[in-house]
C-alpha cells in the first residue's frame, strides 16, 4: 500500500515520526513534505497529498497540521477526496466504513504522533461497507467536486433533509 504524507513547517517532527511508523509496517510512504520547520503553507501539502490520492499515485492520504482545519479543509478541495479531520479511531473508523474516506487530517500538535499512529492503523484496517445509502451519499458528496448549476440550488439536500426529517437516518 502507498500512503501520500504532507504538513507544514508546525508538525515536521510529528510528521517524520508517523513516516518512520508507517515505513516500519512496511507501507511505501510518499512524503510531499515539508521537511524542515521554515515558514510554509498548508494549502500547498493538502493539495499534492490530494492529487496523488486522486490520481491513484497512493491508496490514501495523511495530512498533518497545527490544529488539522487548514490542512483537511485544503486537501478536501481537490476533486475525488473524502477527508476526514480526526482525533481519534472512532471517528477514522467511522469516516472509513461509512462515506469510504481516502486521507485523513490530524492536527499534530493536538492529537501527537503516538495516537496518530494507533489511528492510522485503525484506519487502515477498517474496510467500506457499501450499502445504497452509502453509496448515495457519497454520489452526492462527489457531485459537489465540481461546480454545476445544481449546486447553486438552494433545494440541493432537500432529498437528504426530508429524510433526515422522517427519521430515517440512524446516528
Amino acid at each position: 500500500m502507498k500512503i501520500a504524507i504532507g504538513c507544514d513547517h508546525i508538525v515536521t517532527y510529528e510528521k517524520i515520526a508517523v513516516v518512520d511508523y508507517l515505513k516500519k509496517q512496511g507501507y511505501e510512504v510518499l512524503d510531499f513534505g515539508t521537511y524542515d520547520n521554515v515558514r510554509t503553507h498548508y494549502p500547498i501539502y493538502g493539495k499534492k497529498v490530494g492529487e496523488a490520492v486522486a490520481s491513484g499515485q497512493a491508496d490514501l492520504g495523511i495530512c498533518i497540521c497545527g490544529t488539522g482545519v487548514g490542512i483537511n479543509n485544503a486537501v478536501n478541495k481537490v476533486a475525488g477526496i473524502r477527508s476526514a479531520l480526526v482525533r481519534d479511531m472512532s471517528t477514522a473508523i467511522y469516516a472509513k466504513e461509512e462515506l469510504n474516506a481516502n486521507v485523513i487530517g490530524f492536527g499534530g500538535k493536538i492529537t501527537g504522533e503516538l495516537l496518530m499512529c494507533d489511528i492510522i492503523d485503525a484506519f487502515i484496517a477498517a474496510e467500506y461497507k457499501e450499502t445504497d445509502e452509502n453509496k448515495e451519499l457519497i454520489a452526492k458528496i462527489s457531485h459537489i467536486d465540481h461546480a454545476e448549476v445544481d449546486q447553486t440550488d438552494p433545494d440541493f439536500f432537500k432529498e437528504f433533509l426530508e429524510k433526515w426529517d422522517r427519521g430515517e437516518y440512524k446516528d
